[in-house]
């Protein structure tokens, strides 16, 4: 069954979650992407946050506020895809998206193909 999504077509609201939980195995995968050891990887992209020991690190976004500092913010894609954390590779975890439903809802009452809707998250 095809996917009911295109992340290509979207401005990557799920990189811009507050949370990006990561394991000890993403942050390994992350390292050796970079050429870099687990101690180096895990300083370079993780915090401690929400009672988690990996977070990911994140940056600056127009659109939300702060993204995964892997995402690429000009192109609106992901820079790591390869390497691409745990919850990532099984997100959404459905044949459907539901934030992709809503976006191509909304892009089509706008009358607009790159409608952005923009939700505010709080850190």
């Amino acid at each position: 069954m095809a996917k009911g999504y295109d992340c290509l077509k979207c401005p990557g609201y799920c990189c811009s979650y507050p949370l990006i939980g990561l394991t000890k195995r993403d942050v390994e995968r992350l390292g050796r992407h970079h050429g870099l050891d687990f101690d180096t990887a895990r300083e370079k992209f993780t915090e401690e946050a929400h009672g988690r020991k990996y977070v990911m690190r994140r940056k600056k976004d127009k659109y939300y506020g702060k993204i995964c500092q892997f995402f690429d913010t000009q192109e609106r894609r992901c820079t790591i895809y390869a390497a691409r954390p745990a919850v990532c590779r099984d997100f959404p975890n459905d044949e459907r998206c539901g934030y992709y439903d809503f976006l191509s809802f909304e892009r089509e009452a706008q009358d607009d193909p790159e409608f952005v809707a923009v939700t505010n998250h709080r850190d």
